[in-house]
């Protein structure tokens, strides 16, 4: 949690300046990337937009005094940006992930950071060169593209605990339609004719069997 929330603290603010307040990246890449994936008239719109709400954040954010304009803030970003990938380079290592031998959600938050950084066309970009140096980010990255992103690479059987998950989830549907089953099959019988409880004919009194007797 502390490496997530430092990298949301630390890098995402430059990965949105980088993608959608550099104007040349913004122009070259990123506008004609979305638009080309929106349909009208929101290819007009969409891009726009993003990148309005990406410079609010921005200066929200990190734009406190006296640091009010973007062209004030660029430095502090990248600054930061650039520690953050140090300290991830630092924690990971000579290791596939950063924590064992099998990935975690850190290495898959890591690595929705760092792989569009990585492997995107940026005409200019600072940060993509800094990360560029850092070897065991770029061999993090690739190997995770090429573990779980190849598509020539057979799925893997869903782990034992989704499938024990699963199995119960269906034994669970079978008897919940068994027990409404039951309980309809029990309801018909209560409602049908033959199983409807017979009118006692209630047993007459003493007067009345005195009235009746002859004289």
């Amino acid at each position: 949690m502390a490496y997530i929330a430092l990298l949301e603290e630390k890098l995402r603010p430059a990965l949105m300046h980088t993608f959608w307040v550099d104007a040349e990246n913004y122009v070259n890449l990123t506008r004609p990337w979305f638009a080309s994936r929106s349909p009208f008239p929101l290819n007009f719109i969409v891009p726009g937009r993003l990148a309005s709400t990406a410079l609010s954040r921005i200066l929200l954010t990190k734009g406190e005094a006296p640091l009010h304009r973007i062209t004030e803030v660029e430095g502090k970003l990248y600054s930061d940006a650039k520690e953050c990938l140090n300290l991830l380079s630092y924690r990971l290592g000579t290791a596939s992930y950063f924590f064992g031998n099998s990935p975690t959600s850190l290495d898959a938050f890591v690595f929705g950071f760092l792989s569009p950084l990585y492997k995107a066309g940026l005409p200019s970009s600072p940060l993509q060169s800094h990360l560029q140096q850092l070897h065991n980010l770029t061999s993090f990255c690739d190997n995770i593209l090429a573990l779980y992103f190849n598509a020539d690479r057979p799925c893997p059987p869903p782990p034992v605990q989704e499938t024990m998950d699963a199995n119960l989830q269906k034994l669970t549907q079978l008897v919940n339609k068994e027990s409404n089953l039951i309980e309809k099959m029990d309801d018909n019988l209560r409602s049908s004719p033959q199983h409807k409880p017979h009118r006692v004919d209630p047993k007459p009194s003493l007067a009345s069997e005195k009235s009746s007797t002859p004289a």
